[in-house]
């Protein structure tokens, strides 16, 4: 009964296979990640990198429609000029980051729509808005595999600086000058994350595999390695979880998988040890932090 329920979908259809493997490289890079940007306190930067690399995707669709190629480096393009402009805007006028990301935000998610309708049915714009697990090809499991593979190295060997620059930015910017090229290469493989992300989940559900299970880790543990390790074991788990429950109850598999990342986060506000509600309400001893 429990190779049937658990196993046998994987066994039986290759789709799902793929969908599980996709699932698992956008977890075990994408995670991760999550968990620098809620400790840099630029969670919301990852919601509106994932929204403004739609208008780059959907002139990609224009010219060549549902093709990888193109949608991909449309998306890379506009993500980078969407991140790089927030930075400038906020750095020349009294705007702060999160105002000028929120005024790229919107301006790309109407442009992306109103150009995928420019030629799309309700179906391709359903396609690039919430992505399409089980329907992964050979071509896109590779650049799935591809951004994972280079965002764990990347990550490898920058982690030092980057656990730096968001511990004490002050201290790396007065011993080191690597803060600069250290945020542009974070902030340029969270870009090509939502990207890959994009083909699997869409651009609304993209970072839902990124945020959930890094905000979840950050609940559990106080410790940045360990957050790593959690919140890439969480993603997969949601992947996983999520595959089957929509197999068996015939729903999109999308977004049951950001609904069970989604639960993982609700227990974790509820019971985790580093953070979570019980943990507030528990008597404390005198001089605990």
């Amino acid at each position: 009964m429990l190779h049937e329920t658990l196993i046998s979908p994987f066994v039986e259809f290759e789709f799902m296979r793929r969908a599980l493997v996709g699932s698992i490289a956008l977890a075990l890079a994408g995670s991760p990640l999550g968990v620098f940007l809620i400790l840099r306190r630029m969670s919301l930067t990852g919601d509106a990198m994932a929204h403004a690399i739609l208008p780059g995707a959907a002139i990609g669709y224009l010219f060549a429609g549902l093709s990888l190629g193109p949608m991909t480096i449309g998306g890379l393009i506009a993500g980078l000029i969407v991140a790089v402009g927030s930075g400038v805007v906020a750095r020349t006028t009294i705007l702060r980051e999160d105002a000028s990301l929120a005024a790229f935000y919107l301006i790309s998610l109407a442009l992306g729509v109103t150009v995928v309708s420019l030629r799309g049915s309700n179906i391709d714009l359903l396609h690039v808005l919430f992505g399409s697990v089980l329907a992964l090809d050979d071509a896109t499991l590779i650049l799935l595999a591809s951004i994972a593979s280079v965002t764990l190295a990347g990550v490898a060997l920058l982690y030092r600086p980057l656990v730096m620059e968001t511990v004490d930015p002050g201290f790396l910017a007065s011993v080191s000058r690597a803060g600069g090229p250290t945020q542009i290469i974070f902030l340029a493989l969270v870009v090509l994350n939502l990207v890959g992300g994009f083909h699997a989940l869409g651009t609304l559900l993209a970072v839902g595999i990124m945020m959930l299970p890094a905000a979840s880790a950050r609940l559990i543990s106080q410790d940045i390695t360990a957050m790593l390790a959690i919140s890439a074991a969480q993603g997969m788990l949601a992947g996983y979880a999520g595959l089957i429950i929509s197999f068996h109850a015939s729903l999109p598999s999308g977004p049951l998988i950001i609904l069970v990342a989604g639960l993982f986060y609700l227990l974790a506000l509820v019971f985790g040890p580093a953070g979570g509600l019980m943990r507030r309400l528990k008597p404390r001893r005198h001089l605990e932090a």
